[in-house]
């Protein structure tokens, strides 16, 4: 008996210290997930103006032989960009991107490539013999667009040489810190937006400067680096969420299980006295017989 109440105080100990670590590390993803929130929030109005211009232009008529633009004939060669993070702990995050990758790369008959953004996915995918192309980790927790811009480049230049011929992004959409859902977007070549003309105010007639092919050659570029940028961001955001949910519900564990062994622990300290006092009452009762 005194051996399982010294087990039962061994795992109420470890209990504590993993509620300790997990308690701490809900504060720290809380912490992360605001800032993360902020930036998400604040880069959505910019990419929904970009957007609304460029269906402007494209409406016009401008672009059409712009090479992130143009739809490629033939066979095309797909790159799956999975999105994933560079550590654990995060609830389903990593599994739900990598599951919905297996999917759309198992049910594309084209031929397939990967690029891999963050240690998970690409651990994952090497071990089952899926080689990335291009690969990406360790880039922080709050990466700059300067360093998104430079992880992109390198998509875009095996895209533009002819190695790859449509980008396909799958990244996790934050809603809201407890709702993350996996999505799948095309980012190459450029899915022209329709302009719906749902606009504020009155029509009006934009004048371009020096012209609309002009102005398009530049915001193309400019529009493909937004919707990577706010993809990374939405990861980011989500990520966050994910592990401050999870790490919640582990420190939640954890206090259900320190409160049945305490319980266990007490019934058995209790069986033990009340065995004793037996044992001291009837000992008494045989010296007085």
């Amino acid at each position: 008996m005194a051996e399982n109440k010294r087990a039962v105080l061994r795992k109420i100990k470890g209990y504590k210290s993993m509620m300790q670590i997990t308690k701490a590390m809900k504060m720290v993803s809380a912490s992360k997930l605001r800032r993360a929130q902020e930036k998400v929030l604040a880069a959505r109005p910019y990419a929904r103006e970009l957007t609304k211009t460029l269906a402007r232009l494209v409406k016009g008529g401008a672009g059409a032989n712009h090479p992130l633009l143009a739809q490629r004939t033939g066979t095309p060669t797909v790159a799956y960009v999975a999105i994933t993070a560079d550590r654990g702990l995060a609830g389903g995050f990593n599994v739900n991107i990598i599951r919905k990758t297996q999917a759309a790369m198992k049910a594309d008959p084209r031929p397939l490539k990967l690029v891999a953004i963050g240690r998970k996915g690409r651990d994952f995918f090497r071990k089952r013999g899926v080689m990335p192309v291009v690969e990406f980790t360790g880039f922080g927790e709050e990466p700059s667009f300067a360093l998104v811009r430079q992880m992109l480049s390198q998509i875009t230049d095996l895209y533009l040489k002819g190695e790859i011929d449509e980008v396909r992004l799958i990244y996790t959409e934050f809603v809201n810190p407890v709702t993350q859902r996996p999505k799948e977007m095309q980012l190459l070549p450029v899915v022209a937006p329709e302009d719906t003309g749902a606009h504020d105010g009155p029509d009006m007639d934009y004048i371009y400067v020096p012209d609309a092919e002009a102005v398009l050659n530049t915001l193309v570029p400019r529009f493909v680096e937004t919707l990577f940028y706010q993809a990374i961001l939405e990861s980011k955001a989500s990520e966050h969420g994910a592990r401050m949910t999870a790490m919640g519900s582990a420190t939640d564990n954890a206090k259900e299980l320190i409160a049945k062994y305490t319980l266990a622990f007490n019934r058995a300290r209790q069986a033990g006295i009340t065995r004793e006092i037996s044992e001291i009452v009837g000992g008494a009762a045989a010296l007085e017989g």
